[in-house]
């Protein structure tokens, strides 16, 4: 009967449907200024993050995610809980993931497994690259039409993201997504210092550490207007 109930575990985490989220046309104007305090974002559905590695140390602390389109960028917005922020780096391409920092994995083209990878600390420092995965990071990658910032917030910090839609233009078409079209992604969080040091996802990368990278794992974004 134990094994018999491992199996159907199995097949259904297996099985499991990716998650979704829909990307809705912005309702009015977003100021990149860090503040996720346009009444557009709240219009927008939420994402918590998940904490799939119950044997990392230091207390959970929540992040809500949101996303947003318009005719000329992709928005995102972070909002992170947090009593001990660290953010230390400063320099773009700096290894931002060190520093309490958020991540987004962005793929356009979900018939392969490569994606766009942006890391962004508490300072606002981005760190981007394409990544030919598994075999090869390329580092010297770089957005040309990025906008990063942050703001302190009562419980912690927040970060905007705008990201061009031309950007994409190779693996994407560079135009932006029709109505219905479906990207995958993933977001992320590193939190906090060593040894309580916390990784928290939307979709949980299903790795045996603390890894992010999966792109089998990824949700899926679904364009609508």
């Amino acid at each position: 009967m134990q094994k018999l109930s491992l199996v159907i575990l199995f097949a259904a985490v297996a099985g499991a449907q990716p998650l979704r989220y829909e990307v809705k046309r912005a309702a009015g104007p977003i100021a990149i200024d860090g503040k996720v305090e346009e009444a557009a974002w709240r219009a927008a559905a939420s994402i918590e993050f998940v904490f799939p590695w119950a044997f990392q140390k230091g207390a959970p602390q929540k992040t809500v995610a949101r996303l947003l389109r318009d005719d000329r960028y992709l928005y995102v917005a972070y909002e992170c809980d947090d009593a001990d922020i660290t953010a230390q780096l400063e320099h773009r391409d700096d290894p931002t993931y060190r520093d309490d920092a958020v991540e987004l994995f962005i793929n356009p083209k979900p018939s392969q497994s490569n994606y766009f990878g942006l890391e962004m600390n508490a300072r606002g420092t981005l760190y981007d690259y394409f990544y030919l995965f598994p075999e090869f990071l390329l580092k010297r990658f770089d957005f040309t039409d990025v906008r990063v910032r942050t703001a302190r917030t009562p419980k912690g910090w927040s970060l905007e993201l705008a990201l061009s839609w031309a950007d994409f233009e190779g693996l994407g078409t560079g135009k932006p997504p029709a109505p219905g079209e479906v990207w995958t992604a993933n977001l992320n969080r590193w939190d906090g210092t060593e040894p309580a040091r916390r990784l928290s996802q939307w979709s949980d990368s299903e790795m045996a550490k603390p890894n992010p990278h999966n792109p089998k794992r990824f949700g899926q974004l679904i364009f609508i207007d």
